[in-house]
């Protein structure tokens, strides 16, 4: 099993419908089922305002986003398994997951998924990226019987 750090900033400790560690756990080693390797991830779950200053420091976007993903560069001469952090922006998950009308825990899976599959170094940069990270995406979130985030 693939290790998880789940970090919660105080501000959103608060909200409800947070997903459970276990749920994270589940995502997460769905997302790298495919990996030899296990790997460590930590989830840090912040609110609007952490999330808009990382990604305005960070991606040079003023405005909070619903998740970054931070790969972790191992320096030479050490052997970690950690793969890197995922910051999510739960007040917008829940947020979006309302205006997109998608379930409340489908939303989750999908940018946890999605958070992991950047830190193993996919990308949604020009088509043929994107199509390849969504193909992966909804293969994985259909072994966990999610539907296609994808479709209208």
């Amino acid at each position: 099993m693939n290790q998880l750090e789940l970090q919660l900033e105080t501000n959103t400790v608060a909200l409800t419908d947070l997903p459970s560690e276990a749920q994270f756990q589940t995502w997460i080693d769905a997302a790298l089922a495919d990996q030899a390797k296990e790997f460590e991830v930590v989830v840090r779950l912040v609110d609007e305002p952490e999330s808009q200053q990382l990604n305005r420091e960070y991606r040079g976007k003023d405005s909070p986003t619903n998740i970054l993903s931070f790969t972790f560069e191992v320096p030479d001469g050490l052997e970690l398994n950690l793969l890197g952090d995922l910051v999510i922006c739960a007040p917008l998950v829940k947020k979006e997951a309302i205006e997109q009308q998608k379930l409340l825990e489908h939303h989750w899976a999908h940018l946890v998924i999605h958070g992991v599959l950047h830190l193993r170094g996919y990308d949604h940069i020009d088509d043929d990226e994107a199509e390849e990270m969504e193909s992966k995406e909804i293969e994985i979130l259909q072994q966990l019987n999610i539907p296609n985030p994808y479709q209208e």
